[in-house]
């Protein structure tokens, strides 16, 4: 499956501006033969725009998951992208997977919350694991700091998790996360991990880029600079197969000696 990784801001604390923003990619990336298509954390909000956050938080099946719904049907892909979603009175840090034909497939909540900034404006999610099933894949969701957590990453391998989804607000100086840890995380745990960042500078955070998807021999499939740009890469359950039956590392586990870590 051709899979396109949205590295952009958009126009933070605009629904509008970003919904066509993610039009516009929706556009080239399904005429680049993609049936996915991945924008970053936070994408139809903005990441860095305070109380703004719960002013424009939405319920999961809210007007602009609608709106999302409708280009991915006009446009034939599959689409998944990060926003603040509303739940009562709580704000979550979320990230929803749309079909091609507007079928709501996932919504994840980001379940490890990254500074200050984050604990002020969102409650952590509790479900580590969310998967779909898209054309012949089960596609999983984290958030930016989750794929951190090796654990995380290691729960996704053992539920099966082929293509990895995180959507990522990754900020200077730690940008060797997506130069080197998401490609070891796609090895270690055989699977495919797209992960996808917003870019420049964002009030206090500056973004860094270097969007990814890596695949389970550890090498990038295509990685983005520094700026606005959309990547493709494909991922092939051809490959992802014969790449886990070579590899020991899953079948060789001992969990009867990993007690301690929890």
């Amino acid at each position: 499956m051709r899979t396109a990784l949205l590295q952009s801001s958009g126009r933070p604390g605009s629904t509008v501006e970003n919904l066509k923003v993610l039009d516009e990619a929706a556009g080239r990336a399904a005429a680049a033969g993609a049936g996915l298509l991945v924008a970053p954390e936070m994408f139809l909000t903005g990441y860095a725009i305070g109380d703004d956050i719960a002013r424009l938080a939405e319920p999961a099946d809210g007007d602009c998951a609608d709106a999302i719904a409708e280009i991915a049907g006009r446009h034939g892909l599959a689409i998944a992208y990060g926003y603040p979603e509303r739940d009562g009175e709580s704000v979550y840090n979320s990230a929803q997977l749309i079909s091609a034909d507007g079928t709501r497939l996932a919504n994840y909540r980001k379940t490890h919350l990254f500074g200050c900034f984050e604990r002020d404006h969102f409650t952590p999610g509790e479900q580590p694991v969310v998967q779909a099933e898209l054309d012949g894949l089960r596609v999983g969701i984290l958030i930016c700091y989750d794929v951190e957590f090796p654990e995380n990453v290691r729960a996704h391998a053992l539920a099966g998790t082929d293509l990895l989804l995180v959507p990522t607000a990754q900020m200077h100086p730690f940008q060797f996360v997506a130069e080197s840890m998401i490609p070891v995380r796609a090895f270690e745990n055989q699977m495919y991990v797209a992960y996808v960042n917003r870019v420049g500078q964002e009030g206090e955070f500056e973004f860094v880029g270097l969007s990814t998807l890596a695949g389970p021999d550890g090498v990038a499939r295509t990685r983005a600079g520094r700026g606005a740009e959309l990547v493709l890469a494909d991922v092939d359950p051809v490959f992802l197969a014969a790449s886990r039956e070579a590899n020991p590392y899953l079948k060789d586990r001992r969990p009867g000696l990993y007690g301690s870590l929890v």
